[in-house]
């Protein structure tokens, strides 16, 4: 469901996050910098299970929303998915926020102009609010 009426849309993430379907989140992701929403909340509370290829399309879509003068926060992320984003380091890059409703986190570090998500130390339905 997409509603309009504030300048934030929220894009809710379920299930998996892998090759097999970040089609659809890029392309969710896409959409509110088209429609000039300045600010995108990604809720990972039913992401069950992310690979690198989520963690890329997160990290593009942040860059892609700060060459627009966007902001893009993920939100309500489960334990699994947030110690993904500890190992990786892409908690440092991606503004993560542990209520949906709450005002926007602090902004991320500038991140490098390469969208690929950090070395890992050795042993993401659109709707709007």
């Amino acid at each position: 469901m997409v509603d309009d009426r504030v300048s934030v849309r929220v894009v809710t993430v379920a299930g998996e996050l892998d090759h097999d379907s970040a089609h659809v989140l890029r392309a969710a992701l896409a959409q509110p910098l088209h429609d000039g929403v300045r600010r995108i909340v990604v809720d990972l509370a039913e992401l069950r299970f992310c690979d690198s290829t989520g963690l890329n399309i997160l990290l593009r879509a942040r860059l892609d929303a700060d060459a627009a003068g966007r902001t893009l926060e993920v939100s309500r992320p489960r334990p699994i998915v947030a110690r993904l984003f500890e190992i990786t380091g892409t908690d440092t890059l991606l503004r993560v926020r542990l209520d949906r409703d709450a005002e926007p986190g602090p902004p991320a570090p500038e991140a490098a102009t390469d969208a690929s998500p950090p070395a890992s130390p050795p042993a993401a339905s659109p709707e709007a609010e």
